[in-house]
């Protein structure tokens, strides 16, 4: 007989399970959640987006600070290390377990804490802190159990000069000149903050042009500003092997190069947590990198399992995992919604990026007629009042309807300035239509104001004014 029965269990409770569980509570389903950390939140508040932007913003601190002239004037000189910024930034992980913990003690979600592991499609076991095991069964049961850093068998992660973007967090000294391999989201994310620390930073990009999914212009800027930055962006490299000593690492690179430094960050892919959930029991498999393939409503080959967030990979992102939590519960509950899709980019490098919609190689390969509105965050009152001067917003619109196709931001708060894009394409009909950024009034001074600029500056393209 089982020790717990619930009509969802959910295992794992980052941001995609925890949705899952709260909107299974509030279709009045029994509701259960099977996390193997001690606290909630998953790798999201305490090893990924949480800790690393909470260090980001730190860093985007000292970089104002030092570049005012007000710190010029004081002389202060005393060097921040690594440790020091990092114990900042953790601040707030207590407070997000805190906040998460309560949605499940409003909600009258079970909680138990433990490794789970099938026994068939409607039973798992659960391996509790103490050594005992606990049976739970359930109707439909939702895997949400995130994702880690990917592990090349040849490298040694034990080794204390060699980090992956968990372990990264943890690292108690401040390296002079550090070695980051992979130059994806994450990468190009602890480039761009590494540099801002002052550090001496190789980037080795296995492709030949960074964050090939964003806007050309996009991509050409995170590019330039890296390397203005002090950053050394490698392209079209692989690693043969990293030699580590106590003194040292040293990647070899298939090209013949040899890159010395005092540490290195892997951040080449990540891997879905699937290894310890026995799924031969229930006849599912995931794929060479722990990913689980799901149908559009987020149904595996199994009828009643289903898989939402990192653990299904694309887009792999908070927010994105937030929505397929929500969604696949009410799919569940008998409610059917669409699935998650458009969801806006958001890449927290040092200045940030953000998009929605179609680029410009998207749009012309598909011959459609656009043009450009584009708006610098140099020439607005906002952007030289914050010092954030760097960057644009640029807006992708069709020539003859004035349908925004697309928004991409490169500078401060690009993250939050892109939803004020994003509601606009989202409305029915006409509604989405650039003319709505020429017939409204924005504060002023506000970076907002830059869509206001950017559509005067399309239309000038276009001689319609």
């Amino acid at each position: 007989m089982a020790d717990h029965v619930y009509d969802v269990l959910v295992i794992g409770s980052g941001p995609a399970g925890e949705s899952a569980a709260i909107a299974a509570s509030k279709a009045n389903l029994r509701v259960g959640v099977v996390e193997n950390r001690p606290l909630v939140g998953g790798a999201c508040a305490h090893k990924g987006t949480i800790p690393s932007k909470s260090l980001r913003h730190v860093i985007r601190q000292i970089i104002h600070y030092k570049n005012s002239t007000l710190f010029r004037e004081i002389g202060d000189s005393r060097r921040l290390t690594y440790p020091r910024i990092l114990k900042s930034a953790r601040q707030v992980i207590p407070k997000q377990v805190e906040l998460h913990t309560n949605f499940y003690v409003r909600n009258r979600i079970n909680l138990h804490i433990g490794q789970a592991s099938f026994i068939d499609a409607n039973t798992v076991s659960v391996s509790v802190v103490d050594g005992a095991r606990e049976t739970f069964t359930a109707t439909n049961i939702v895997i949400a159990t995130g994702s880690s850093p990917y592990h090349p068998a040849d490298v040694d992660f034990n080794h204390p000069r060699i980090y992956d973007s968990d372990t990264i967090l943890d690292m108690q000294h401040t390296p002079r000149h550090i070695i980051i391999y992979g130059a994806g989201v994450i990468g190009c994310e602890y480039a761009s903050m590494f540099s801002g620390m002052g550090m001496v930073v190789d980037l080795i990009n296995n492709r030949d042009r960074l964050l090939s999914f964003l806007d050309d212009e996009i991509s050409d800027a995170l590019s330039y500003h890296l390397r203005d930055s002090g950053v050394t962006v490698r392209h079209s490299e692989e690693y043969a092997q990293i030699e580590a000593n106590q003194h040292s690492v040293t990647l070899h690179l298939k090209s013949g190069k040899r890159l010395k430094a005092d540490a290195i960050l892997w951040c080449n892919g990540r891997s879905g947590n699937t290894d310890l959930l026995n799924l031969e029991a229930i006849g599912l498999q995931a794929d060479y990198r722990g990913n689980l393939e799901v149908d559009k409503r987020y149904r595996t080959a199994v009828d009643n399992i289903y898989a939402v967030g990192d653990v299904i990979g694309w887009p792999s992102l908070a927010s994105a995992s937030f929505g397929q939590g929500r969604a696949v519960s009410s799919i569940i509950a008998g409610v059917e919604i669409p699935p998650v899709d458009d969801v806006p980019t958001g890449i927290y490098t040092l200045p940030e990026i953000s998009s929605i919609g179609k680029t410009e190689n998207e749009l012309t390969a598909a011959k459609v007629p656009y043009e450009v509105g584009r708006a610098f965050f140099k020439n607005t009152a906002r952007g030289q009042i914050s010092g954030d001067d760097v960057g644009m917003l640029k807006l992708l619109f069709h020539v003859d309807t004035l349908q925004i196709l697309g928004v991409h931001c490169f500078g401060g708060e690009a993250a939050e300035i892109v939803h004020i894009g994003q509601a606009i394409m989202q409305q029915p009909g006409e509604g989405n239509n650039i003319g709505y950024f020429l017939n409204n009034t924005f504060n002023y001074p506000t970076m907002a104001e830059a869509y206001r600029i950017a559509a005067l500056d399309g239309m000038n393209r276009i001689n319609r004014l």
